[in-house]
């Protein structure tokens, strides 16, 4: 994808945040957001995850939006026990939102820019103990939903601290920040002195 061509794609905001390799999983039940599943299966395509600043996720109203988000694609869906669909989605490629518009459904489109993949890194030794936390985490039961879908790469500081983030209960803007850097090695040291400071390592 180019780096310096804009393009135009249906927006998700969410209070969450979507790494690159991440697994999400949403429950869908407003119109707007049902058509956009509908085109994604028929062309093969996907959308952009954005962080809500500011605003709720549902009812269509104004939101305020983080600018950078993760292209996202349907590798997965079913109906969900209250009859509502649910989808599981993969993090593909961190993008820049530069400009959006809002459709009459409410839907939000955005002028995108894609981000570069994040260096591949091995950690370093001292963050040996963030890998054995998420080894940890991974094989929780209640984590298989998400664990099957990714696919690990324990030589790539990015993927395990992209890992962590998602899993553990940080608060959102920390997410955020962590996604919007770009050097894997010192997003693990971020997390490593979250967890020292809470004593979880």
């Amino acid at each position: 994808m180019s780096a310096t061509a804009t393009q135009e794609l249906p927006l998700f905001p969410l209070k969450t945040v979507l790494f690159p390799g991440g697994v999400l999983p949403l429950r869908i039940f407003e119109t707007r957001y049902l058509d956009l599943v509908s085109r994604c299966m028929k062309t093969d395509s996907g959308f952009g995850v954005v962080t809500i600043h500011a605003g709720n996720e549902a009812g269509g109203g104004l939101v305020s939006i983080h600018p950078i988000g993760t292209l996202a694609r349907i590798v997965d869906f079913d109906q969900t026990e209250d009859g509502l669909l649910g989808l599981t989605c993969l993090g593909v490629q961190r993008l820049r939102v530069v400009g959006h518009r809002i459709q009459p459904d409410n839907l939000l489109l955005g002028q995108v820019l894609w981000l570069p993949d994040d260096p591949v890194q091995p950690p370093l030794p001292s963050h040996e103990p963030l890998a054995r936390v998420l080894r940890d985490l991974l094989e929780n039961e209640e984590l298989q939903r998400y664990a099957r879908f990714l696919a690990p790469d324990w030589e790539n500081a990015a993927w395990i601290g992209n890992r962590l983030t998602e899993i553990l209960p940080l608060p959102l803007q920390i997410r955020q920040a962590l996604l919007e850097m770009t050097e894997p090695r010192e997003r693990l040291d971020i997390l490593l002195a979250l967890f020292q400071e809470q004593r979880l390592a």
